[in-house]
């Protein structure tokens, strides 16, 4: 079952998407980090909504795998081309990753993430979620970015621990119940690079 994305080396094949001033960062040093200033920068007005979940993601993901002192934030790889042709701009890498040095998921938890939102165990616990808020008058992002609504917030990022739940599976190589394989890299290395373009 393994064989679809995994190399006999114990290693995966994912996909990124990067930007010129990583690819230089990449060939004079070896590898490349990514800094929550970048983070700021790309998104701009929006940029509070995605730190917030790019620092919980963070905070969490490196009890999965050991973070770099010098990573301030991960890089986004895929294990299809075509979802990492989807973040836009850019030189598009393959990459052969040790399975050690990557966090796993699927990319539709991600993306609750990135929106602020409660991952439920099912979409209908996640559609009863979102209609309690509703009829409170809440958004989301008003309980996320907001100080008035711990108890909400806490149970949404509780919630946002869901987003391991496949990373021992994808690792074994197991790919039931998974939308679109995403992976969090805490630094992209020259080694790692088979194919640009």
């Amino acid at each position: 079952m393994g064989d679809r994305y995994q190399t006999s080396e114990g290693k995966i094949r994912l996909f990124t998407r990067q930007q010129d001033a990583v690819l230089r960062a990449i060939e004079r040093d070896g590898y490349a980090v990514s800094r929550e200033i970048y983070v700021s920068a790309k998104y701009g007005e929006s940029a509070p909504i995605f730190i917030t979940g790019y620092r919980w993601y963070v905070r969490e993901a490196q009890k999965l795998v050991k973070r770099p002192e010098k990573a301030e934030f991960p890089y986004w790889s895929f294990a299809e081309p075509r979802d990492a042709e989807s973040s836009g701009g850019g030189t598009l890498l393959e990459l052969e990753v040790p399975l050690d040095e990557a966090v796993f998921f699927d990319m539709a938890d991600w993306t609750k993430i990135l929106n602020l939102s409660y991952i439920g165990e099912s979409p209908e616990e996640e559609k009863k979620f979102a209609e309690e808020l509703e009829y409170m008058g809440l958004s989301y992002t008003k309980v996320m970015l907001g100080a008035f609504y711990p108890a909400l917030k806490n149970k949404i990022t509780d919630s946002w621990q869901r987003l391991f739940r496949h990373h021992e599976a994808i690792k074994s190589g197991d790919y039931s119940n998974i939308h679109s394989i995403e992976a969090g890299l805490w630094m992209i290395k020259k080694e790692w690079i088979v194919n640009q373009g």
